[in-house]
């Protein structure tokens, strides 16, 4: 007989929901905080997922090296008791190796990292002994990951935020995924409820990333203007726009997707040169620094496909407790 266990916590009772363990973490919910850039998600929302009991990611995209060594350390200091925090470095950047050495020597909890894979950062974990997380979208990435050294991998459905590696939703390419390797898989890309956590978890997920969600919360490091855009979305004004990544990316519809959804090339003020390899048809970097600076409308508001469902910013603890609520109920 399968047992449900409650445990009481400061906010009531919850779900001990199934255990993920990726190297020496073991949550006490299997839920990743999505590594969300630029300035989205920072020591504020890390440490709050942290204290919730998930997993805390900071994003190492768009912020200096010594501003990403502050958030660290300013984020292990907000944690109460145990906690896990990572650093989301993105391979295309330019800065990668710099920013992922200075996760090292800070210390982290582990490194996630997306938009490309380097032989590199597996043996750099290794030596460092920090756990290295790949995310993916393929069988065949994953597979890759896995052999090259990755403790979990993330597999992301097209459902999701931000710049994209699949056309395919989430729960079609999962079972592939699963199937695929033997490391942790967590399931992303459209994850909201306690619902969507069971039917990852019944597909053969360790556990989930979340990112939309986190987004529209109190401790969210994101400037009120843009939870705000997040609470106001309906469900048509997401749209998917080319960056200069080179990927398609999810986003909330403005005057700033209007302006590139054409062919033209836009005036640059200045270029960052933050990228590997760039179109150079606007730049992805200012658009980010503009939203996260307040200008919801000139600048890129990254957001999940199912952004509209979300109607309140609430503290990041009372989200997981309604995802393990709800959880519950499909149990």
């Amino acid at each position: 007989m399968n047992l449900i266990i409650l445990k009481q916590s400061k906010w009531g009772f919850i779900l001990n929901l199934p255990q993920l363990k990726i190297g020496h973490m073991e949550p006490k919910v299997p839920i990743l905080q999505g590594g969300m850039g630029v300035g989205i998600s920072l020591s504020g929302l890390a440490s709050a997922v942290a204290n919730a009991g998930g997993i805390g990611i900071i994003s190492g995209t768009g912020i200096s090296t010594d501003e990403l060594k502050f958030h660290i350390k300013r984020a292990k200091e907000k944690i109460i008791g145990q906690g896990y925090i990572g650093v989301n470095v993105l391979f295309a950047m330019n800065d990668f190796a710099e920013k992922m050495k200075a996760a090292i020597e800070e210390k982290v909890d582990f490194i996630i990292s997306g938009a490309g894979i380097s032989r590199d950062m597996y043996s750099w974990g290794k030596e460092s002994g920090i756990p290295v997380i790949s995310i993916v979208s393929t069988a065949k990435l994953a597979r890759l990951s896995e052999r090259l050294g990755a403790s979990a991998v993330v597999v992301e459905g097209c459902e999701a935020g931000g710049h994209l590696g699949t056309d395919r939703p989430l729960f079609e390419i999962l079972p592939e995924v699963v199937e695929a390797v033997n490391i942790p898989v967590i399931a992303a890309g459209g994850i909201l409820t306690g619902e969507d956590v069971a039917k990852a978890i019944q597909m053969g997920a360790s556990g989930v990333q979340m990112g939309t969600r986190f987004v529209a919360s109190e401790e969210c490091d994101a400037p009120f203007a843009f939870k705000e855009k997040y609470v106001n979305a309906k469900k048509e004004d997401t749209i998917l726009v080319k960056t200069t990544v080179g990927l398609q990316g999810r986003a909330i519809k403005n005057k700033f997707t209007d302006l590139i959804s054409g062919t033209g090339k836009l005036k640059i003020d200045k270029c960052h040169d933050c990228l590997k390899n760039c179109s150079y048809r606007f730049c992805t970097l200012d658009s980010l620094l503009k939203s996260v600076g307040g200008d919801v409308e000139n600048g890129l508001v990254f957001a999940g496909a199912r952004v509209s469902e979300i109607k309140q910013i609430l503290p990041v603890h009372t989200i997981i407790q309604n995802i393990t609520d709800e959880y519950l109920a499909v149990k």
